[in-house]
């Protein structure tokens, strides 16, 4: 008989509260913050690379501050897409090159799956 990854999970935490002791549990690794201009959310995050040097920035237009820079190649892993426009300014995370980690806005027309 196979057992749920789930099942056991709650049955340790019962034993754990029961026990008196605490239980203390992080948040899952994909969970992320989406900010409220976002006008579409995909169900499961895009990884992309950047298709020329491109700046990332605060807000979903030229207007905002630029975060850094990212060359051509860089990778970012967007979550939602919105702006002005609707659709043309994605929302992420860069995954790699010197602005890695960082999170911002990029203009989609400069990003490639």
């Amino acid at each position: 008989m196979r057992i749920s990854s789930r099942f056991v999970a709650l049955a340790t935490a019962a034993v754990v509260a029961g026990s008196g002791a605490t239980l203390a549990m992080a948040p899952a690794a994909s969970a992320v913050s989406i900010p409220s201009k976002c006008a579409y959310q995909w169900n499961t995050p895009h990884r992309a690379k950047t298709t020329t040097a491109v700046n990332l920035r605060t807000g979903p237009s030229t207007s905002y501050t630029a975060l850094g820079v990212l060359s051509k190649g860089t990778g970012f892993t967007h979550y939602c897409i919105g702006g002005p426009n609707g659709t043309n300014w994605a929302w992420g995370k860069v995954t790699s090159g010197a602005n890695a980690g960082k999170s911002g806005w990029v203009s989609y027309n400069y990003l490639t799956l």
